[in-house]
């Protein structure tokens, strides 16, 4: 039987939250999965750790579970293609006639250096 990395969608009505799941082909989208493998929020909101306040989505993911199950041979859906390679985990899928652009990963933040008060 097909395994399939997807997402399935939770949350209100113009609020979507989805679960990355590992499910079999056949079944329905938001059917019990054989297991869930992280979470993701489309929806932007501000880092209050980020200095600049950029708004990210957030991606939370069980590495080592989703890279047994590419292993054994689950294949994951486009959308979860594209979240897995976000992380680092799948190289991203190559459309034809487009160039390939490298993946910038999230960097962690620099200390920023104490500046001192000039006294006059």
């Amino acid at each position: 039987m097909v395994v399939k990395i997807r997402l399935a969608r939770f949350g209100r009505s113009n609020s979507p939250f989805y679960n990355i799941v590992v499910a079999h082909a056949r079944t329905a989208r938001n059917s019990r999965p054989l297991e869930v493998l992280g979470t993701y929020d489309p929806i932007p909101k501000k880092d209050i750790y980020d200095p600049e306040g950029k708004p990210h989505k957030d991606i939370k993911l069980d590495i080592t579970r989703a890279k047994y199950w590419i292993g054994v041979g689950a294949q994951p859906s486009d959308t979860a293609r594209r979240l897995l390679s976000l992380v680092g985990i799948m190289n991203p899928k190559v459309r034809q006639g487009e160039p390939v652009r490298p993946i910038r990963m999230m960097e962690p933040l620099k200390a920023q250096p104490k500046t001192t008060p000039k006294t006059a």
